[in-house]
């Protein structure tokens, strides 16, 4: 897919259904993970949705331009975690757009954004095992602060807590 076949854009009615859905069925796929990662992005997209602060908070979704009915590629959020802190969440890429750099611009927008809006650190959760969205955030300058063991989405992981000063 060409790298220039897609535009960034805020969510709109639908997109959040779609951020859950696909996060729930790709990670499913490729992980094993079972139906609590997915009820645990429903509560993080409730809680986007019902509080959400345009001033400060966004989600971007990658369209496609070639194929506008192809669905979404990908997204990202950056949500206010207190008045100096930004919290990067649920950054995805659809596997037919992997290898357009879509993840690094998504992380790019979302640290540009948190910028602008005055946010002197930004943090994330991910998953040690998430190997392809730790390289955009170590290229980003994200440090690692803490790992921890959990049994979640049915398997034993390593939860790891990242920050990047803005």
């Amino acid at each position: 897919m060409n790298p220039n076949a897609y535009h960034l854009r805020p969510h709109r009615p639908g997109d959040i259904g779609w951020v859950i859905s696909r996060h729930g069925a790709l990670y499913a796929q490729e992980y094993g993970w079972d139906v609590t990662f997915e009820a645990m992005v429903a509560e993080i997209c409730a809680k986007f949705i019902n509080e959400f602060d345009a001033t400060c908070e966004r989600c971007w979704i990658a369209e496609d331009t070639t194929h506008p009915n192809a669905g979404p590629l990908g997204s990202v959020f950056v949500v206010k975690e207190n008045e100096t802190t930004a919290k990067l969440r649920m950054l995805l890429v659809e596997p037919r757009a992997r290898g357009m750099k879509l993840g690094a611009r998504l992380v790019d927008e979302a640290i540009a954004f948190a910028c602008e809006c005055g946010y002197t650190t930004m943090t994330l959760w991910t998953n040690d095992i998430l190997h392809a969205a730790k390289s955009i955030y170590v290229a980003r300058g994200f440090t690692l602060v803490s790992e921890e063991k959990h049994h979640s989405f049915g398997h034993d992981l390593v939860g790891q807590y990242w920050a990047l000063k803005l």
